[in-house]
């Protein structure tokens, strides 16, 4: 059974993914692209702020900043890397 502070990370990279679906809109299949880029984000900051002893806004072993700025820079990173991108061509 998981614990209480991954319980609380895994709804709290949840939570963003979903409102950064709900600001920018898309498929389900977006949604899934972004839960999965916030979890993975999460994960990272999470671990890089326990390495580097980042400690500002954590609550037990969870370090909240970190983790929040991963997840983050994981979703902008995944809105970028799969916009539909046009040009603009004058004949």
């Amino acid at each position: 059974m998981p614990g209480p502070t991954l319980t609380f990370g895994f709804i709290l990279a949840t939570l963003y993914g979903a409102m950064f679906h709900f600001m920018l809109g898309g498929d389900m299949r977006r949604l899934a692209l972004y839960l999965l880029a916030s979890w993975i984000g999460f994960a990272l900051g999470q671990v890089i702020g326990g390495t580097l002893g980042i400690s500002l806004l954590s609550i037990g072993s969870l370090y909240i900043l970190p983790a929040t700025l991963g997840a983050v820079i994981a979703l902008v990173m995944a809105y970028f890397l799969t916009a539909r991108r046009t040009t603009n061509r004058s004949r």
